[in-house]
């Protein structure tokens, strides 16, 4: 978990135009993973960075503005929920 704190903040650091993130939350402690969900959040809000996130926490996935459901490699459900 530290480790990956640490490498989500060197990404952060430098305010991306783009951020990839695969399982960002994934070995973190809710407390942590807020922390990392809001920065994220922050980033994509106020410095408009474009957020592509993989997940499979449903909580997580709630929080975007756009979420891709996949299966096998193919897209089956594209939706832009309400915040």
């Amino acid at each position: 978990g530290e480790q990956q704190r640490l490498c989500l903040a060197r990404a952060f650091i430098n305010e991306p135009s783009i951020v990839l993130a695969d399982e960002p939350t994934g070995n973190l402690d809710s407390q942590n993973s807020k922390l990392i969900l809001d920065l994220m959040i922050d980033l994509h809000r106020n410095k408009k960075s474009t957020i592509a996130l993989v997940t499979h926490e449903p909580d997580v996935a709630k929080k975007a503005e756009r979420i891709i459901v996949m299966d096998d490699g193919k897209i089956i459900q594209d939706s832009m929920p309400t915040l």
